[in-house]
């Protein structure tokens, strides 16, 4: 008696999803691991990050298909060589030996980006940097283009240009994923600490990539966050610390906390911002004990009294970011370090125009790079600064 043959499966990608059409009525794929029934289109579907790992189920089941997911690739350029130093070559094998998906944590300053392109070169495939920022977009779009002879695609900072290499910020990949997600081999996550907690994860599950690069200075250590990446991305397949470094391939450095007082006004205002605050976010807890901040926040803005304790928290941050003593103790510093170059970091882009003259009249000629800055701003002051500064990536 002949054996009944199973016809074959159409594997579609579907708004981030692969969609499966045409199955045969013995098959039963609610069986396979993350396969859900969708009644809005009456057909199966699963996660894009799912894809390799569906076809491989299915061929182990010896169940036919036809794979419709994937769209020609775009041309690629070719790579420049690029040099690593030890440990960055070390971290890259660590990430083939783990078939290419896995986070390595290496220290800001130490390559990060560097690493990044070289994995992109061997791999010789398609793929999609996912950043956070608009800096780190034109930084990334920078540094392809000094070691990559093609086209480099852009979405993010109003753009929205596709090529077999293309960059991209997180909320322009959560927005667009769903149209990007089959186009790539090769998925690079930068600062990819920033997945794993439910925000804009959506953005890594939509992607068919199978090759995933996360880099990170600063993993997550809470156990289901750590999961949850590994399960987007991959395992730690690389770690060195700042101690590991510095002194060879980073500088050697002190870190001194200076530990500074509110003053009275300071601390009698900040103290009835918080208890404005801390009394509608407990109310909060004990509804919803184990809702996130972004929870809060979208409950709270709905509101009176919410909208209220929001203002008030924002207040009382504000007011900390920059203090009385902290303005007295950056004009100290500022003059006694007053012949060496300098490198200040600030809370936000308010606090070096808002400090008096008289904190920086030691210094000159002071430079200022905001985060809102326009690009060739930033690129100019970058410019001006690499004489002085060692500029790495």
């Amino acid at each position: 008696m002949p054996v009944a043959r199973l016809s074959s499966v159409r594997l579609l990608f579907d708004r981030g999803t692969t969609l499966l059409r045409d199955l045969d009525p013995s098959l039963d794929p609610s069986a396979i691991p993350g396969v859900l029934w969708d009644p809005r289109v009456q057909a199966y579907r699963t996660p894009a990050y799912r894809y390799r790992a569906l076809r491989r189920e299915l061929t182990r089941r010896a169940v036919p298909f036809s794979d419709e997911v994937r769209v020609p690739q775009l041309p690629l350029g070719s790579w420049s060589l690029i040099e690593l130093r030890p440990y960055q070559e070390a971290a890259l094998w660590a990430w083939e030996l783990a078939q290419r998906r896995a986070v390595v944590v290496l220290p800001t300053g130490s390559g990060k980006t560097r690493l990044a392109l070289a994995a992109m070169a061997r791999a010789g495939s398609s793929a999609l940097c996912l950043v956070p920022t608009r800096i780190l977009l034109a930084q990334w779009l920078h540094h392809i283009k000094r070691t990559y002879a093609g086209p480099v695609g852009c979405y993010g900072d109003g753009a929205h240009e596709l090529a077999a290499l293309t960059v991209a910020t997180f909320e322009s990949a959560y927005r667009h994923m769903d149209r990007l997600g089959n186009r790539f081999d090769l998925l690079v996550v930068d600062e990819a600490h920033h997945f794993g907690c439910g925000l804009r994860d959506e953005a890594l599950e939509m992607s068919i990539a199978a090759a995933r690069l996360g880099l990170t200075a600063t993993p997550p250590r809470g156990a289901a966050v750590a999961e949850r990446l590994v399960e987007l991305v991959g395992p730690t397949a690389y770690e060195l610390t700042i101690g590991d470094l510095a002194g060879t391939f980073l500088s050697g450095f002190d870190i001194v906390t200076l530990h500074l007082d509110l003053t009275a006004a300071e601390r009698q205002a900040y103290e009835g911002w918080m208890t404005t605050f801390r009394t509608v976010h407990a109310q909060f807890r004990r509804v919803a004990p184990g809702a996130s901040w972004e929870d809060f926040a979208r409950t709270a803005a709905r509101t009176v009294e919410g909208r209220r304790a929001l203002d008030a928290f924002r207040r009382a941050r504000k007011l900390v970011t920059f203090t009385e003593a902290k303005r007295e103790m950056l004009g100290v510093l500022l003059r006694r370090h007053r012949d060496a170059r300098l490198l200040i970091f600030t809370a936000d882009n308010e606090t070096p125009t808002a400090s008096p003259a008289s904190t920086w009249s030691c210094r000159s000629p002071a430079t200022s790079v905001e985060g809102s800055a326009k690009r060739c701003s930033r690129d100019s002051v970058r410019e001006r600064s690499a004489p002085s500064y060692r500029h790495g990536y």
